[in-house]
């Protein structure tokens, strides 16, 4: 892109010579404009590349937040059979004290 840019402001130079005839004043106002669309073309194929990796970058975040919600979701059930299972150890124990405090 420097040389682009380079070329692009020697041809601008050139176009400004008063002795230049016309005939080669158009032909650098051409090459001016083609060094112009040329920059143009690749500023515009680096937006899109950026684009584009923006897109990817936020699926990926997405991707992950989704991993993220299932593994509080797993956490959370597994939280929740963990208290049954838990208060179904405490109330067999209290039932097995009961019937030793009975015999």
């Amino acid at each position: 892109m420097r040389k682009t840019l380079i070329a692009g402001l020697s041809i601008l130079a050139v176009a400004g010579l008063s002795a230049c005839s016309e005939k080669t004043e158009d032909k650098v106002a051409n090459a001016g404009a083609a060094v112009g669309s040329d920059i143009d073309n690749n500023l515009d194929a680096a937006g899109e590349k950026i684009d584009n990796g923006l897109d990817h970058a936020g699926a990926a975040i997405d991707r992950s937040a989704d991993k993220v919600d299932a593994a509080a979701d797993n956490a959370a059930a597994d939280a929740k059979r963990e208290g049954r299972e838990a208060k179904h150890d405490v109330g067999s124990a209290i039932e097995d004290a009961g019937r030793d405090i009975k015999n």
